[in-house]
């Protein structure tokens, strides 16, 4: 099954940009996300592959909408809150 996230060979996307010496986190925010996932797996709340599942699951207009570390976010959001470890409110 083809998701939005496999572009592979698709054109129309435009060039890729890569940054000279572009850092691993352009914000704080980004690298808190990417701690607060480690911290997540290692714990065994849930697995990597569940998580990437979440990631690939967004819908297409959020997908493309949001920047790599906002799927991020809303993946983890959205196990937690299948947990019931997440208030949605």
């Amino acid at each position: 099954m083809s998701r939005v996230n496999d572009v592979g060979g698709q054109t129309g996307f435009g060039a890729l940009e890569i940054e000279a010496d572009e850092p691993p986190f352009h914000a704080d925010w980004e690298a808190r996300v990417f701690a607060l996932n480690s911290t997540l797996v290692r714990n065994g709340v849930y697995r990597l592959d569940e998580f990437r599942d979440a990631v690939e699951r967004l819908a297409p207009q959020q997908y493309l909408a949001t920047s790599y570390y906002e799927r991020w976010l809303l993946a983890i959001e959205t196990l937690l809150a299948a947990r019931g470890l997440l208030d949605a409110g």
